[in-house]
């Protein structure tokens, strides 16, 4: 996905009056601890969403589209990643970050690392690439203000923040794939998205590489070795004699180290081109017995 497939989002606070507040039970489940590790050039080139989107009554100023507009103008074109750990907060200072990261002129990685929530689950949006912490969250729900006025004032509230929500929807659908009424149901749910669901579900891309599983070879050729080490045994071998076959053969393969001890599960992974020379090893010893 580039960022000129994402959909713009309205900016501007729709009325006097209106604020967009951090949800009680957003903070209370944001870990605020959780930080990037420094690691190569990222540093240089990063943006930390590690506080409350705009700003917070308790702790003043947290991360505006000021601050991030001022860090996109000192790093100038190019990649940038967002490293983003935060409960949310004023949504339409989040929808005003969403834009900028949106207009960047380079690719943009964004980095769930704990919390996405609310507000920052829309600026997570705006990645070319979304990684998520297998153990991180997402949460999306529509625009929960504080307002103040008579019955009248606040059905004007309602009405007014509708488009809003619907830009949200939006933003996740264009992200998701999905309708953009059903990512409105989730929204009116206030919906709690783990890393795996959120990768699976298209939030996210992928799941942070500290995260990632590698799929390949190595759990084949650890199968392949269990059937050979059964098929010794079964023909009468003691498996700590089979065991140390497999071993040694696993260390002509180009592991010296490979002696399979101190593996619990006596577990032994095999580099893939030592399959032919196995099989052919174990089926003649196996057709000598």
């Amino acid at each position: 996905m580039t960022i000129k497939s994402l959909p713009g989002a309205p900016e501007g606070r729709p009325c006097a009056g209106v604020s967009s507040q951090v949800q009680p039970r957003a903070l209370d489940r944001w870990n605020s601890g959780v930080r990037a590790a420094a690691a190569d050039s990222e540093v240089d080139r990063s943006i930390s969403v590690y506080d409350v989107i705009g700003y917070d009554y308790w702790s003043g100023e947290g991360v505006t589209a000021k601050r991030v507009a001022s860090a996109l103008r000192a790093m100038g074109k190019g990649p940038v990643t967002v490293n983003v750990n935060s409960p949310g907060g004023d949504m339409f200072e989040g929808l005003a970050i969403y834009n900028l990261l949106r207009e960047h002129d380079g690719e943009v990685t964004v980095k769930v690392l704990g919390l996405a929530a609310s507000a920052a689950s829309v600026i997570a949006m705006a990645g070319d690439k979304v990684q998520i912490a297998r153990a991180g969250f997402l949460m999306i729900h529509n625009a929960w203000v504080m307002a103040i006025g008579n019955r009248n004032d606040l059905t004007e509230v309602a009405d007014t923040l509708k488009p809003f929500d619907d830009a949200m929807a939006s933003i996740y659908a264009a992200r998701t794939g999905a309708e953009s009424k059903a990512m409105a149901k989730l929204m009116d749910s206030e919906t709690w998205i783990g890393g795996e669901a959120a990768v699976e579900g298209g939030f996210a891309d992928e799941l942070l590489p500290s995260d990632q599983i590698e799929k390949g070879s190595g759990k084949a050729t650890a199968s392949a070795a269990r059937r050979i080490e059964a098929g010794l045994r079964a023909s009468g071998m003691p498996k700590s004699e089979a065991m140390r076959l497999i071993s040694e053969i696993k260390s002509s393969a180009g592991d010296p180290a490979g002696s399979g001890e101190g593996d619990p599960t006596g577990r032994i992974e095999l580099a893939p081109d030592s399959f032919s020379s196995t099989a052919a090893l174990a089926a003649s010893l196996l057709s000598a017995t």
